[in-house]
């Protein structure tokens, strides 16, 4: 008797089809692998190793401190400069770091796309899930800065996880977006750290987002259109999550939250749609 052989026969994805989910789980050994391989190559050869996490919105938060706290007097709604500050960058810097690595995501792993199938999806999700432990990181130094501070969260911390989904759902959309262009589109590469650096400007990470707010509504403009910009909901919903330094934006929060997700979700279609010439053109 011949012994029976399971066969597993691959299709290639149809015109317009949806990227399914369900690989990820399907995968996750491979995920996990690249997660770690994505840590252990970002420091590598480090002196400071995953210190470095820290570090960087640290000297960010300094930095700000100095220039627009001091010198510029921006205000901070009567919470200390140094909290205002780290509690925004804590989710932007987890947001910029995201985008960077997964849109080049697939480019720099065409060796592996051109050798074995797999779901594609699992490298852009791969890089954004990285940058979940340096958040961490980061996050840990935040209660350190509070209680220098005398500055305590209240009931409204409960929050904060959705605010993190939020922040991830965002750089996860935008990451698919610009990983999938990249691949045919080389200009991604030097695009991008405009994109960021613009970004960071037009969101209420050195501000409050009530200075826009407030000159939206004196030319009778509504103010959730500043909610548009998905990382003003993530900013201000950590702060008030974090702070308890306002009220909270709803305004804000659902006009990001409608805009992440339809990131998340065109994301994923373009995502699907290009995914069966990644191996061609990579």
């Amino acid at each position: 008797m011949r012994p029976h052989i399971e066969k597993t026969t691959i299709k290639p994805p149809g015109r317009w089809n949806f990227v399914n989910l369900s690989h990820l789980w399907e995968y996750h050994e491979l995920l996990y692998f690249l997660v770690w391989r994505d840590l252990k190559v970002r420091y590598k050869q480090t002196v400071l190793g995953v210190s470095w996490a820290i570090l960087q919105p640290v000297f960010s938060m300094i930095v700000f401190t100095v220039f627009f706290g001091k010198i510029a007097g921006i205000g901070s709604e009567g919470i200390p400069y140094p909290v205002f500050s780290y509690a925004a960058l804590l989710p932007w810097t987890f947001f910029a770091q995201g985008l960077t690595q997964s849109s080049g995501s697939l480019v720099s792993s065409a060796n592996l796309i051109r050798k074995v199938y797999f779901p594609r999806l699992i490298i852009p999700v791969s890089s954004v899930l990285a940058g979940v432990i340096d958040f961490l990181l980061a996050f840990s130094f935040l209660f350190v800065l509070m209680a220098y501070y005398d500055v305590w969260p209240n009931r409204s911390i409960v929050w904060l996880p959705f605010f993190f989904v939020l922040a991830f759902a965002t750089v996860l959309g935008v990451g698919l977006w610009l990983s999938a262009l990249h691949v045919k589109y080389r200009d991604v590469k030097y695009i991008v750290p405009f994109i960021v650096q613009m970004w960071l400007f037009v969101t209420p990470v050195i501000y409050p987002a009530s200075a826009v707010t407030q000159r939206l509504e004196a030319a009778s403009l509504p103010s959730w259109i500043y909610g548009l910009n998905p990382m003003t909901g993530v900013v201000e919903g950590f702060r008030w999550a974090l702070l308890g330094s306002q009220s909270l934006p709803l305004d804000l929060i659902v006009a990001s939250a409608v805009v992440s997700t339809t990131l998340v979700i065109s994301g994923l279609v373009v995502f699907g749609r290009l995914e069966r010439s990644f191996a061609d053109v990579v």
